[in-house]
């Protein structure tokens, strides 16, 4: 059995993890919308943005899964079950289908005018919204 002490070492690191991962989704939105705004103007495309972007969200996916897996893994270590706390589950469950959403989404964009660009954008923006929520309730939650 691993001991309270670690248990509340872990709680802190799973924490401050998905909040490196939230500021990391919030950086990745911001490269989102500076791509989206350079399509509506006639402003020449920052293929460094575009790439940034597009080889960042993969591996930002992976790392919010990770962190909900650990999260989970963690309260039913702590407490027994998985669902001690409803809100922060479901919305963490949300964020994590979003995740694996926007995923799949983005893999069928297709020229400037596609409709999957938009709700890219809005998965994305979903993504962003109810990580701030997320970490609001797991600060709750620790302190």
């Amino acid at each position: 059995m691993i001991s309270q002490q670690i248990v509340e070492y872990l709680k802190l690191t799973h924490g401050l993890y998905n909040t490196l991962v939230m500021l990391l989704f919030i950086h990745q939105g911001w490269l989102g919308l500076k791509i989206r705004q350079g399509k509506g103007a006639n402003i020449p495309k920052d293929f460094t943005v575009i790439k940034r972007h597009r080889d960042r969200g993969p591996a930002l996916v992976l790392m919010g899964l990770m962190g909900y897996m650990a999260g989970n893994i963690l309260v039913y270590v702590d407490k027994g079950q998985i669902i001690q706390f409803p809100a922060h589950f479901i919305i963490g469950s949300s964020v994590s289908f979003l995740l694996i959403a926007t995923f799949f989404i983005s893999r069928r964009i297709k020229g400037p005018g596609s409709l999957w660009r938009n709700i890219h954008y809005l998965t994305g923006l979903s993504i962003v919204c109810l990580y701030l929520l997320q970490v609001f309730l797991g600060l709750n939650i620790l302190l």
